[in-house]
């Protein structure tokens, strides 16, 4: 279907995915997802059935080929209320039509990766998001193990937010996925539950802090070994956990 390499100048264009795009669209998907996908969901995404799209196609195939997709983006509307993300955002229950844009799959045929093709295709989602008032948000999954994934989302400024632990089930194994939000028209609140509470915390630390050096600088010399020794095992604690808070907070809920 593609050669093993690209030995001419791509001319890569964008357009709206087609009925006539079935076939390569099951045959890209089955080599490059591990997930199946049922007959109905490519028949719904060729056919724009609850299913948005972007396709990528390169013009100056020199096999003839030029309208034949070599990328793709697929993503579903969905209502803030009906979302797993809900309580990430800056929801108010007042405001029924509350949406968000979630992304199904995002694939490039090998021999053009690194050409900036997922990037333009995210960017076209992004864009399209934003151009819906009551959209707050992209979000996706990421399973686990797909490090170049999980780097493409954070280069594209998606947040990670969550792990989910055994999301995926494929082949008789369990994986964890990865929850990647990239925030649209105000969709998160300025100051989160999460850095509320982180702010409180960072803020007791230090009065802890001062009220162990006062109690260490009032004390006799025998009161001021005990308290130099309390605060040093304090403060070991302390930083260990601010290293376990600031891992858990990549892979769990923040």
């Amino acid at each position: 279907m593609f050669d093993l390499e690209i030995k001419h100048c791509p001319t890569i264009v964008y357009r709206p995915i087609r009925p006539s795009d079935l076939q390569v669209l099951e045959l890209i998907h089955a080599s490059l997802f591990p997930v199946s996908y049922g007959r109905d969901f490519f028949l719904n995404l060729v056919n724009g059935l609850g299913i948005v799209s972007w396709g990528a196609v390169d013009i100056n195939r020199p096999d003839g080929h030029n309208d034949e997709l070599i990328g793709f983006v697929t993503t579903r509307i969905i209502t803030v209320k009906e979302s797993e993300i809900k309580n990430l955002l800056r929801y108010d229950a007042s405001r029924r039509n509350q949406t968000l844009v979630y992304i199904l799959t995002l694939g490039v045929v090998e021999q053009y990766r690194n050409l900036g093709i997922a990037s333009s295709l995210v960017r076209e989602v992004i864009k399209y998001a934003s151009s819906i008032t009551s959209c707050r948000a992209v979000y996706l999954h990421v399973i686990a193990y797909n490090q170049v994934a999980i780097h493409f989302y954070q280069k594209m400024l998606f947040k990670l937010e969550r792990k989910l632990s055994k999301f995926y089930y494929i082949n008789g194994h369990h994986y964890d996925s990865f929850l990647f939000v990239y925030y649209i028209n105000g969709g998160r609140s300025p100051c989160s539950p999460w850095n509320a509470l982180a702010l409180v915390a960072a803020y007791l630390r230090g009065l802890v802090r001062i009220l162990a050096t006062m109690l260490w600088k009032g004390g006799d010399k025998r009161n001021s070994r005990w308290c130099r020794c309390k605060e040093n095992s304090g403060l070991s604690v302390t930083k260990n956990k601010k290293i376990l808070t600031d891992e858990n907070s990549i892979c769990q809920t923040v």
